[in-house]
């Protein structure tokens, strides 16, 4: 078996130990939207990976829509990152943070005060979301953004990515997927605007493409990447007739800014329609950067995609959760520890840092 899998990669201005990155999984252990000391412990015994990317971490406070998500965007929450980051970085490894407006998914007994529930368009998600004070509750109608609101709201990711790389990060990614805020204006089931921000695919590329070339310009554009999920159903979104061509038009024009990878979400393995070749295939061809490939892999899938040519990296979810030594254990063939679903999202350490590794 080929070994690429664990060979160094150059990503940007960062020298990647292997090709394996941690993906951005949620898990809700940020008391008071600021990361602790568990949260620098977490991430730290994962340090082995050639990058880790951070759950979704809120550029304001309008984008943290689920219970216990931190943010990026007060001095709490960047005093919190440095220890996370300083953790990793001791450890040897290379972390990026996830940047999550969480938009129309979200709930008043989520947010803070003054915060609200915004989205592109005046159009709820369906089904129930969990708030610690009162369990489940209907999603609310968001209030559809103004250009003005639009605007401000590329500002926060800006002066949030600022943060990132005070805090610490070797570089932020952009969450334009599973229906969060940049994903939303991608897509026309949440997004039914009739502006210069929607009513057809370029229209629709329109936010994400100002909010990467904001970012990049603000902290670099070998510091950034995104994530994308074209045939995402998550959220209330859907599957739409000109998904190839958009999402090709998007590749394109996020190559043109220069940023540094492009990361797509395959969730098949979880139940989600799997992305059409086709249109990974206009991701690919348009875009000239590096591919960050997604999606139930095990070590052989791994090694044959990346020999194959079809990406530069391969990102592992939830294997991560219960395998803090993950990238030995792939290495060496040896049993991989089943993660407890029940304590994905629970406060504290159970099911969190309490993963052995072997030996």
């Amino acid at each position: 078996m080929s070994d690429v899998l664990f060979s160094p990669f150059k990503l940007g201005a960062v020298e990647l130990k292997n090709r394996i990155v941690m993906s951005p999984m949620t898990r809700s252990r940020s008391i008071g939207n600021v990361p602790g000391d568990l949260v620098a412990k977490y991430y730290a015994q994962r340090a082995t990976a050639g990058l880790i990317i951070t759950e979704g971490t809120a550029p304001s406070p309008n984008g943290l829509g689920y219970a216990r998500i931190p943010g990026i965007f007060s001095d709490a929450q960047v005093a919190g990152w440095k220890a996370v980051t300083d953790a990793v970085h001791a450890k040897g490894g290379h972390i990026f943070l996830q940047m999550m407006h969480t938009g129309r998914v979200g709930h008043p007994g989520n947010l803070p005060a003054n915060a609200e529930v915004i989205g592109p368009s005046s159009v709820k998600v369906t089904g129930e979301m969990w708030t610690d004070a009162n369990g489940n509750q209907p999603y609310p109608e968001p209030r559809s953004m103004t250009v003005a609101d639009i605007k401000s709201t590329i500002g926060e990711y800006v002066t949030s990515a600022k943060n990132a790389i005070k805090a610490g990060f070797d570089g932020v990614e952009l969450h334009g997927a599973n229906g969060y805020l940049i994903d939303q204006f991608l897509n026309p089931a949440a997004n039914q605007r009739t502006d210069e921000y929607g009513g057809d695919p370029v229209k629709r590329n329109r936010f994400a493409v100002e909010v990467a070339a904001a970012v990049a310009d603000a902290i670099g554009k070998e510091r950034v990447g995104i994530r994308l999920s074209p045939f995402g159903v998550f959220n209330s979104t859907t599957i739409f007739p000109e998904i190839e061509s958009q999402y090709g038009a998007l590749a394109k024009s996020l190559s043109d800014i220069g940023i540094v990878y492009i990361h797509i979400v395959d969730h098949s393995a979880m139940g989600a329609p799997k992305p059409e070749p086709a249109t990974v295939a206009a991701i690919r061809s348009n875009f000239k950067g590096v591919l960050i490939l997604s999606g139930g892999y095990d070590r052989l899938r791994a090694e044959e995609d990346l020999n194959a040519g079809k990406g530069e990296l391969v990102a592992f979810g939830r294997p991560f959760i219960s395998n803090p030594d993950l990238v030995s254990r792939l290495k060496s063939g040896a049993a991989l520890a089943a993660p407890d679903a029940s304590t994905f999202y629970t406060p504290g350490e159970k099911g969190y840092t309490d993963y052995p590794a072997l030996g």
